[in-house]
Parts: structure tokens; sequence; C-alpha cells
């Protein structure tokens, strides 16, 4: 039986802004149904991984790849940028991503916000988008919201509204960058049990998040960054319960006593 490629797999990635170099040579995959969650300090590059997997970020060395399709390139180091705008396009609308500040279009209701790329980058039919759209705001629990606009609603509820448009996409795979850090404890408990049921299901997810329980309760595999390099990863029973680097242990405990 042959195995499907991941999902998503970076190779020894390399990322620099300038002379900052913020990611070092980062490998790691996403294989289909798996949830991968990536922590570690602020500034470990965490985001910035995350970004270049959809290809909002250039890298300058290393493969990003798409279900086995390598990413193809023209020109190196800060030269270096896809060559294949509808290889992006078609990667990107395959990874939905979830940022950390909901980017949600004010003018707009919460049912028109979720709609909106399935028929303008997708071609869907509005009526058939529109169906799909109110199933997937039920799903996050906020079904009774379509006619609200976004700045009538709490943040828990904006950012369960951003899923929903992740999903209404159909993707392959979800990208969460921080989905709960700009939420109050308590509205960050809706979300959470979102992406809960969402790993539930199935589905493939890659998560930057400061939650370890969130991150120890739906992953596959937690991945710790450490200035732009992994420093351990593994199982989450293993990661958290056995933590083998001893810089993974000074982060834990810091998480813990904060």
């Amino acid at each position: 039986m042959t195995t499907s490629p991941p999902v998503i797999e970076i190779r020894n990635l390399h990322k620099a802004y300038g002379a900052l170099e913020v990611l070092k040579g980062v490998s790691i995959a996403a294989p289909k149904g798996h949830v991968v969650s990536l922590i570690g300090s602020s500034g470990s590059g965490k985001s910035t991984l995350l970004r270049c997997c959809n290809l909002l970020e250039d890298s300058q060395q290393g493969d990003v790849l798409f279900k086995g399709e390598p990413v193809t390139w023209r020109g190196n180091g800060h030269e270096r940028h896809p060559a294949n705008a509808k290889q992006v396009l078609r990667i990107r609308t395959n990874l939905s991503m979830v940022f950390q500040q909901f980017n949600l279009w004010a003018h707009m209701t919460i049912l028109q916000n979720v709609m909106e790329a399935p028929v303008t980058v997708l071609g869907r039919d509005r009526a058939e988008a529109e169906h799909a759209a109110r199933g997937y705001l039920d799903k996050v629990g906020i079904g009774d919201k379509c006619d609200a606009y976004p700045a009538q609603l709490s943040g828990g509820q904006q950012q369960r509204a951003a899923i929903a448009r992740a999903l209404c996409m159909e993707p392959e795979a979800l990208l969460f960058d921080e989905p709960t850090s700009a939420l109050d404890p308590e509205l960050e408990q809706e979300v959470v049990r979102v992406i809960k049921d969402l790993a539930a299901e199935g589905r493939t997810m890659m998560i930057v998040t400061h939650d370890m329980k969130l991150a120890a309760d739906v992953s596959d595999t937690v991945v710790f960054l450490h200035q732009g390099l992994i420093e351990e990863q593994g199982p989450p029973d293993t990661l958290f319960g056995a933590p083998e680097s001893e810089r993974l242990r000074g982060f834990l405990s810091a998480t813990h006593a904060a």
C-alpha cells in the first residue's frame, strides 16, 4: 500500500529579513489527517514558518511541497520568488489561514464574510456558497449571527466566523496562527472547542499556539522551535511529559509559571 505524500512538507527552509535569519534550516511535515502544533518563545520563527507554508512569505532556500508537488522558484537568495502565480493561488486556496486578528471585513455581514472568497476566488455559485456558509457558521456555533456585522460580535465569535470562512474554502489543510492569543480566557475556550472538534474530525491542521493544553490535547506532533531551529519534536505525551532538551524544559516551566 502506497502512502500519500504529506499535505504540507517543508525541507531545509531558510528565511531571513535582511541580515536577520529567522529560519535556519527547518524541515517539517503535516500528513493528511494530522495536527501539528508549533510552540516556542516569541521570535522563534513559528509564525514565519506558517506564513512560508502558505507562500505569504518568500523563503531564500529549501523546498515547500504541497501534496508532494514542489513550489517552483525563480531567482536566488533574497531575489527568490515563486515562479508560477497559478500554482501559488491553487496552493494558497487549499491551505486556509486563520489569523490572530480575525481579519473580517467590517462592512460585510458575517454571512457575506464567509461566502465571499468561495464566490470570488473559486467561482462558486452564490446560492451554493451561501448554503455552505450557513452550514459552517452553524458548525462553529454562530449560525444565529449570519446577519450581524463583525463589530456586533465578541472576539470569540469573530474568530469562530474566521474559522467558518476558512472552512468554506473546503481546504486540504487549515493553518492557525495564534488563534486564541487576542482573546480573553473565557472567549478563548469557545475557539478551543471548535479547534478540538475539527481535530476530532481528522482535519489536517498546523497550529502556532501559546496554549500548551490545546497543543497537548489536539496534536499528533508538537514541534518546539528555538531561534529558528527545531530543538525538539514528537508526540505531545513525550514532549510535555518527558522533554529531553534543557531549553524545552525551561520553556515549559516558564509557561506553567505564567
